[in-house]
């Protein structure tokens, strides 16, 4: 098994999470993971190494969802389009959490508390990685 995926292996749900807490939509959170297993593919020669690996992910995660943003909002010019958010989808990939209540009440709170919760609850991990990935202390 090659380095890349290896490093697949080990962060894919990390990043999918955090994509999955920014665009809350799961097809769109797949395509962006991938995007960025393929941009760090081509700039794996850029990273420093003065940073977790999923740090540097989600920050490549991070920019793309940003990029996605600008060209949405293009396109919305373009067509005057009303600004609704995208449904939240419910399929195989998502978490499926037994307290529906849960979700909602995560679901009401707002950034970057709702951010932290899906990273915490989607991907398991720790606040000081989550902290990292925002750019905020662990507490």
């Amino acid at each position: 098994m090659d380095a890349m995926e290896q490093i697949y292996l080990e962060h894919a749900k990390t990043v999918y999470g955090f994509l999955l807490s920014r665009t809350h939509n799961s097809d769109l959170a797949e395509e962006l993971t991938q995007e960025t297993f393929f941009q760090a593919v081509r700039g794996i020669d850029k990273f420093e190494g003065n940073c977790n690996i999923s740090t540097w992910l989600c920050a490549i995660a991070k920019n793309l969802w940003r990029e996605h943003l600008r060209k949405q909002a293009k396109q919305e010019a373009l067509f005057d389009a009303d600004s609704v958010p995208p449904p939240i989808t419910v399929d195989e990939t998502s978490p499926k959490w037994d307290d529906l209540e849960v979700l909602k009440a995560v679901h009401r709170l707002g950034d970057p508390m709702r951010e932290v919760m899906y990273l915490r609850l989607i991907s398991n991990l720790t606040f000081g990685q989550i902290g990292e990935i925002l750019g905020k202390s662990e507490n």
